[in-house]
């Protein structure tokens, strides 16, 4: 295996500002996507591990919490600074994590969660409390206030952006936070902790832990843990949030999707494929608001279809760290199985696949989790792949003439994570948005998650808002406080 494909890191764990090991911990290795070859060797956390994250978080948190907003937030800006330095680097361990393209990583991954650390970096040292008049003699005013120690499990679609995600707001709140990457990705998180770090947070105001669904759950159980979050599935979410409910833990969720995208005849062209592209197969497909469900109105299908089936045959499909290519493979060979599985069952209820479902073959990668990208025509809203998230890259087109029809087909699913419009009219636009039942809707184009817009779900897509100062209110906790200058009287 070339060295250039490796990427151990110096412990599985960071603990108490360095990295931490203990070998009696299930041992996995990380694989390239591209390859199935190991690109680390980690341990998972052992209750040992985990108790270590809650003592040095413990220790680090009052210490943090003390600090003012603004010697925080300037902890968190210099940690942007030294990630962006490090841009190179982390992109390319996201790429080897993930099989992402490096030219996705290079350009959105890590640079989307530096610009999170400088987002909450800059926010916190804004926010101020309220002061709420009473009567002639007395006033109120409320303290936001952290909630102290923070666990949180990530994707495996996003690593680095989804842990700052998390981590940022929390930290900017005064919060110690321990994060568990998915085991499939475990290693850009780790850096996160180093830029921390090297950007003088306290040793322990942040942890990374590694393992399974069964660390996770140690984690987000621990009786010194204020606060759970959660990037995943429904089914884990489902999980999480009863196990919280014990020790009534705040929660949040940022979970599936089966979004839709409607196309309307006066769309531009051009335009509505590149959305429909950015929507389906952006990152192999393995994005949770991807619209998935696209459908066209009548007037534009024949068009539309024409050129989103030619703009899909001409991806580039290869080598990862490959600067050229524009797509590499799925996650892992159970992933790949599970979207296989979605193209025969769409084939077997009747829908037309007029691109990809192949293995492609990528000289010198055999080993990789291939798989071309399927555009499928004629897809019914009782098909399985219209009504089920599959999180790869298949595209299903869907038929529609009138407006009204299309919203009640668009809002009925379980799901409301992401759904999306192309239309020259922008009084529809905005008149569509307004109907669809989802929580993070777009105009014109998808899949955009600035930092500075909330994004988040309706429905059984989750619970609480990411990004935006809206992210605040997932971290923290209001007091209030009633403040009497005058004399106090009792009625008896």
């Amino acid at each position: 295996m070339s060295e250039t494909r490796t990427a151990q890191p110096e412990g599985s764990h960071f603990i108490g500002g360095k990295y931490a090991e203990d070998k009696a911990g299930e041992a996995f290795d990380t694989l390239h996507p591209a390859t199935g070859e190991a690109v680390a060797h980690i341990h998972a956390a052992t209750d040992a591990i985990i108790d270590q994250a809650i003592a040095a978080a413990q220790q680090a948190q009052p210490v943090w919490a003390a600090m003012s907003g603004a010697e925080r937030g300037r902890v968190l800006i210099k940690a942007a600074q030294i990630m962006r330095e490090r841009n190179d680097e982390i992109a390319r361990i996201e790429t080897l994590d993930t099989g992402k393209a490096i030219q996705e990583t290079l350009y959105v991954d890590a640079v989307s969660a530096a610009d999170n650390l400088e987002y909450f970096g800059n926010l916190v040292s804004t926010l101020t409390n309220e002061q709420i008049p009473v009567d002639d003699t007395a006033f109120a005013y409320t303290l936001r206030e952290p909630l102290g120690i923070v666990a949180a499990v990530g994707a495996w679609n996003y690593p680095i952006q989804t842990a700052t995600w998390k981590a940022a707001p929390a930290l900017a709140m005064g919060n110690a936070i321990i994060y568990k990457p998915s085991e499939e990705t475990p290693l850009t998180a780790l850096k996160l902790a180093e830029c921390l770090r090297d950007a003088g947070a306290p040793d322990g105001i942040i942890g990374i832990v590694q393992g399974k669904g069964e660390v996770g759950a140690k984690l987000l159980n621990h009786p010194a843990v204020s606060k759970v979050s959660l990037t995943g599935s429904v089914p884990t979410g489902k999980r999480i949030m009863a196990s919280a409910a014990d020790s009534l833990k705040k929660v949040s969720l940022e979970l599936g999707g089966k979004s839709p995208l409607i196309i309307f005849d006066d769309a531009h062209l051009e335009n509505a494929v590149s959305g429909a592209i950015m929507a389906n197969f952006y990152s192999t497909g393995q994005v949770c608001s991807n619209g998935t469900r696209v459908f066209v109105q009548s007037g534009i299908r024949e068009a539309f279809t024409e050129r989103l089936v030619e703009r899909t045959k001409a991806i580039s499909i290869g080598d990862p760290l490959d600067p050229d290519v524009q797509m590499g493979p799925m996650i892992s060979a159970k992933q790949l199985e599970i979207v296989n599985g979605y193209i025969e069952k769409g084939q077997a209820e009747g829908a037309t696949m007029l691109c990809g479902g192949e293995t492609p073959k990528v000289e010198g990668f055999e080993g990789g989790n291939w798989v071309a990208p399927v555009v499928f025509f004629d897809v019914t809203d009782d098909m399985t792949i219209a009504r089920e998230e599959i999180f790869g890259p298949v595209l299903s087109l869907l038929n529609f003439d009138d407006e009204a029809d299309v919203l009640a087909r668009a809002n009925d699913t379980i799901f409301g994570l992401a759904a999306g419009v192309f239309t020259a009219d922008i009084g529809r636009a905005h008149r569509v948005v307004r109907q669809l039942q989802a929580g993070t809707t777009y105009i014109n184009n998808f899949n955009l998650t600035p930092v500075g817009v909330p994004f988040g779900g309706y429905k059984m897509s989750g619970i609480g808002r990411e990004n935006a100062h809206h992210a605040i209110d997932n971290y923290s906790q209001i007091k209030s406080v009633y403040v009497e200058l005058g004399d106090v009287e009792a009625p008896y």
